[in-house]
């Protein structure tokens, strides 16, 4: 922090004096007790920073700076600056005010609610409104201008908007203008280096084109931001990305720490095996574990003990995402309890197969692979020395003191461990692609799988239940647990209906009611069930994936595979049941799944019929895929608990 600032410097939310501590994404400087609030809303919320003991990219520094001393605080404090709200009695936060509940419920009102942040005028279409703001974005990220930008981002403008008429993003812009400090804001807010224009090149490319290579060099280390993190974390070094080196892969220096059990080398294949999806989400909150670890090392060595310390900024484990589902969130939470050198093992499998994927190096057996993802899916939560409140990534996390073992091991990490440079080929483009493609469908998504939280309360009963049957069975597997599943598919309101009318669906697909036929309580066994529920859960996963990539021609041979699956999971049991409770979950799985396919067929006369509504078709087709698996988990739980008895 330059020495001419530092003599006006207050804390944005409290007016206290010399702030030590930046909200990265908010442009703002705070005070200590303030950033204690900020860290407990989280990274989606705020992003933290300390000003001094932190390791900053210089124009990142630069960038907060130009953002503080331009009024960045006004924008998230709008109304406030209105002397009708004094007369009103609403006011920022003093030095004064205790932090809790005073300067907490000012802070969550500022910047998790925008209480005070400008409103548009109301319109009936929002993505009229975000498109505008969006385009503006894109033309003013050629000026210096950056309040303005964070203005127009903080009411909804997308980082990542592709401009239809132009062919690229503000990013590819700002980086053409030399506009390094645009550039770092962008990203902030999620801004893509790899992302190619109509012309097929990167923002990368247009900054060395014009001769900003300072901001080229930059903009790749944007690109390897997470990897690069991860790998400092340990070793304290980052790649030479000038010379063409894009990773450090750490290595424990005591090979005597390494666990060659069998466990371990299950887990690492899973990690091999997660879809690119779901490995970047796991990254990504790995990500997010670093930087509170990092965080809480920080605080600790800054502070002096007090009450403030001990009471009023612990951060014991990543905070609620909203936009994440519940079993996300609790995987999160449950990377804090593992220990340093467990943490470690994660964090290097996570760096090594990153490379892996970048460099497109194929996977031997990667059938073995999403064999044990699957089996995992079945038995999630479950171990046979586990119960349920283990970490959902790693079997062997401990209750240790994380926070005391993290520092140990930040001070003595040069000794144990040591660095693995890597300098082969790199394509920048091929390790972002998945991120592309999420950034793309994002919104998408969050429309049509809203949380529920009653049905994702009643699954995970449901999930532990049948987890017990794990005890019974073959050696217990470790792994790295997919952070989300198909069977906690999220309904829409929309949905709901759609559920309701399933459990009454007589069509093709219904379980076929056989008069003659004597009602039997033999049921199959439960291994047999848990092997068709596999089947029926990675159909649905490739389902899922279509739906979220937008290719809706892939609906009807996935559906037609779920169909199979399902006949073949309902062929196991007898024809007339005589448990209430099976026959009703085998209609139900019966029908969904011919449902399924009757909405899939929906999207084959798009081009002859363009009055269907495709958002509205997959709504229900995942809809269906839902009924489908929550059925699926029902039988699962039904034989399990009849077969142990």
């Amino acid at each position: 922090m330059s020495k001419r600032l530092r003599s006006s410097e207050v804390c944005a939310d409290c007016s206290a004096q010399d702030p030590c501590w930046a909200s990265i994404n908010r442009g703002i400087l705070i005070c200590d007790e303030c950033c204690s609030v900020h860290r407990s809303l989280g990274r989606h919320i705020s992003q933290v920073r300390h000003l001094k003991h932190t390791p900053w990219p210089p124009t990142l520094l630069q960038m907060v700076e130009t953002l503080y001393n331009n009024g960045a605080n006004s924008i998230w404090e709008h109304s406030l600056l209105d002397p009708a709200s004094v007369m009103s009695g609403r006011r920022k936060a003093s030095p004064q005010d205790k932090v809790h509940p005073n300067k907490a419920e000012f802070i969550r009102a500022k910047y998790q609610m925008l209480a005070f942040v400008h409103r548009l005028p109301c319109r009936e279409d929002d993505s009229v409104t975000a498109k505008d703001l969006s385009k503006q974005l894109h033309s003013s990220v050629r000026t210096g201008n950056l309040e303005t930008c964070l203005r127009l981002l903080s009411l909804g403008a997308q980082a990542n908007f592709f401009h239809p008429e132009k062919g690229n993003t503000p990013l590819h812009v700002a980086a053409k203008a030399g506009q390094t400090l645009q550039a770092e804001l962008l990203a902030v807010y999620g801004a893509d280096p790899g992302t190619q224009d109509s012309n097929g090149k990167t923002p990368v490319d247009y900054a060395r084109q014009g001769g900003h290579h300072e901001l080229a060099e930059r903009l790749v280390e944007i690109q390897y931001e997470l990897t690069d993190r991860l790998a400092f974390y340990l070793c304290g070094r980052k790649p030479e990305h000038k010379n063409g080196q894009h990773f450090v892969i750490p290595q424990m220096a005591d090979r005597r720490l390494l666990d060659l059990s069998e466990l371990a080398k299950a887990a690492k294949k899973k990690l091999q095996s997660l879809s690119n999806h779901l490995f970047e989400e796991l990254a990504m909150d790995v990500y997010d574990e670093v930087d509170r670890r990092e965080t809480d090392a920080v605080w600790l060595a800054t502070q002096n003990h007090s009450t403030l310390v001990t009471e009023t900024t612990v951060v014991p484990f990543l905070p609620v995402n909203p936009e994440y589902s519940s079993t996300r969130n609790q995987g999160r939470q449950k990377l804090a309890r593992f220990n340093a050198h467990e943490f470690a093992t994660l964090v290097i499998d996570i760096l090594s197969d990153a490379k892996r994927r970048q460099q497109g190096n194929p996977l031997a057996g990667s059938k073995d692979n999403v064999e044990l993802i699957l089996k995992s899916i079945s038995n999630q939560h479950s171990s046979e020395s586990q119960d349920n409140d283990q970490p959902d990534y790693d079997s062997v996390a401990s209750d240790e003191d994380t926070d005391l073992e993290t520092n140990a091991a930040k001070s003595n990490r040069q000794k144990s461990l040591d660095s693995d440079l890597s300098d082969g080929p790199v394509t920048a483009q091929e390790y972002m692609q998945v991120k592309n493609a999420l950034v793309a469908s994002e919104v998408k998504i969050q429309q049509l799988m809203k949380v529920n939280i009653n049905l994702s309360d009643e699954l995970r009963v449901m999930q532990k239940k049948a987890s017990k049957l794990e005890k019974q069975s073959s050696v217990s597997e470790s792994d790295y647990d997919n952070p989300t599943t198909p069977l906690e598919l999220e309904e829409t309101g929309a949905g709901r209906k759609g559920r309701q009318r399933s459990v009454i669906w007589q069509g093709e697909g219904s379980i076929p009611e056989d008069t003659d036929t004597a009602p039997s309580s033999s049921l199959p066994s439960t291994e047999d069930v848990i092997r068709k529920t596999e089947q029926i859960t990675k159909n649905i996963q490739e389902l899922l994936r279509a739906a979220q990539e937008n290719k809706h021609d892939s609906y009807i041979p996935c559906s037609e595979r779920i169909h199979v699956a399902v006949t073949e999971m309902a062929a196991l049991f007898p024809k007339k049941p005589k448990s209430e409770l099976v026959r009703t979950s085998l209609r139900l799985l019966t029908s969904s799944a011919y449902r399924l396919q009757s909405e899939c067929k929906k999207t084959l006369p798009v081009e002859t019929c363009p009055t269907t509504d495709i958002q509205l078709v997959t709504q229900q087709v995942i809809q269906c895929a839902y009924d489908i698996a929550k059925a699926a988990k029902q039988l699962v739980t039904i034989t399990t608990k009849e077969n142990n008895n």
